[in-house]
Order: C-alpha cells, then structure tokens, then sequence
C-alpha cells in the first residue's frame, strides 16, 4: 500500500513535465505523413503514429499540455468560488446559507457529464474556455460543500468565539480563522480533484466537445478505438495516459491525506 502511494507522487511529477516541456520537444501537430499512417512503435516513432501519419508521443506531449492547462484553471477556480462561498455560508448562516444550498442542491441535481454537454452545446464551436467554463460549473459545488461543513464546525471553536467577543468583523474571522484551517482538507479534495478534470475533459474531447484546435488525448482515443482491431496502439497509448494519469493523482490525494489530515 505504501509503495502504491509513492506511485501517485512520481505519476504526477512526470504528467507535470511533460506538460511543461513537451511543446518543445513535440513534434509539428499539423505535418503530416500520409505514407506513415498508423505505424507501430519504432526508432524513428517511439510510440508510433496515429491517423494521418502524426507522431504520437508529440501528439501525446501536446495532449499532457491542454489536460494540465485546464485541470489548473478549472480546479483554481473551482476551489476559489466554492471555498470563498461555502466557508462564507458556514460562518454566517441565514439567508445566505440558504440560498447558497439551494443553488448547490440545483446544480448538483444533474448528472456533471450532462451539464458539462449542455454547456458546450449551446455554441457551434467550442473553444478552451467554453470547456473550462463547462467543467468550472458543476466543479465549484464541491468545494462549497466541503467548506461550509468544515466552517460549522470550526465556528463553534473558542479561538473563534473569542475573536467574535473581541468585535472582531466576520470578513476578518473568516480570511484569518477560517480558510488558514480550511488549507488540509481542501488541498487533499483539489488533489484528488485534478484527476477527474482530466478524465472529463478527456471524455468530453472523445465526443467531439474539446476544442479543435488543440491535440488532446479524449480526440486521440476517439481516433483509435475507430481503428483499435487493426492498430491497437493509439487507443492503448492514449487510454494509457489517461488511467494512469487520474490513478496518480489519485493516489497523491490519498499521500496527503495520511499526512495532513491530522484527524484521520
């Protein structure tokens, strides 16, 4: 078990690196070489090619890039919104609570997949932020959940009430009692987090919703499971990534909760 956690660790160190040295190492995505199409892994194409004669470990590089650049932005901002809003609403209560549980309860009524697709069918084209505006919808009510049952508790704490008979303003308490005990738990939750933004905006590239100017590595799947009986590779490859990229972050969330979360 312990050395299974050490993976998640190593994965993500090398999902990380290659997202940030692959564009210079990859190939041109748009050349082509129409005698090379779907050939087996050799010296001159280390992972083979796919349709069209593409280099698949460059299409593969600039897939890590556009799975780390969206699971960045829509984690970020999910994490941001949702802690913001759900500590907020554990502080103060009331209306606010209220409404914001109400809205949580709304959206999470539908399955994510589906309003990840109802988004992004609502233009003709979708580009990098409609997917990062697709998954940042559902994503921030996580978040929320997580930070408001955490700010229920921790309000009752003395060093909160004592803040509070001292005057001081809620905005305060929350920025300087709140989110600093807020850190662990939504770190390990953002962690974990990571690989599931992968996995849909691979899904959602499979369907046909990503972004077209990008490579990515749902597109790349989608491409070989047209050919998997004859050239079983690129859907290999591809499917490759994309299970071992969410079972790193995975496991790294799990890492981190045996040493941060001081109450497990």
């Amino acid at each position: 078990m312990i050395r299974g956690l050490r993976l998640g660790p190593v994965l993500v160190a090398l999902f990380a690196l290659a997202a940030l040295v692959g564009p210079w190492l990859a190939a041109d995505p748009g050349a082509l070489d129409l005698d090379h199409q779907f050939e087996l892994p050799s010296a001159a194409h280390l992972l083979g090619t796919a349709d069209n004669g593409v280099d698949l470990l460059s299409a593969m590089l600039l897939g890590a890039r556009l799975a780390a650049t969206v699971a960045l932005v829509v984690v970020g901002l999910s994490v941001s919104v949702g802690t913001l809003l759900g500590a907020w609403a554990g502080l103060r209560g009331g209306t606010f609570d209220l409404v914001l549980g109400g809205v949580m309860d709304l959206v999470q009524s539908f399955p994510g997949i589906v309003l990840n697709i109802a988004i992004l069918a609502l233009v003709a084209e979708p580009s990098l932020w409609h997917l990062i505006v697709a998954l940042a919808v559902p994503g921030w009510v996580l978040y929320a959940r997580l930070a408001r049952a955490e700010a229920l508790a921790l309000r009752d704490r003395e060093f909160v009430q004592a803040a509070r008979v001292l005057g001081v303003p809620p905005r305060r308490i929350l920025l300087r009692h709140i989110l600093p005990n807020l850190a662990g738990p939504i770190l390990i939750q953002a962690t974990s987090a990571f690989g599931g933004v992968v996995l849909a905006e691979s899904t959602l590239s499979f369907l046909g919703l990503g972004p077209a100017t990008h490579v990515s590595w749902g597109a790349l799947l989608d491409q070989g499971s047209g050919v998997l009986l004859r050239f079983p590779h690129v859907a290999l490859v591809a499917g490759g990534a994309i299970a071992l990229t969410v079972l790193g972050f995975n496991l790294t969330g799990d890492w981190l909760r045996d040493r941060v979360d001081v109450r497990g």
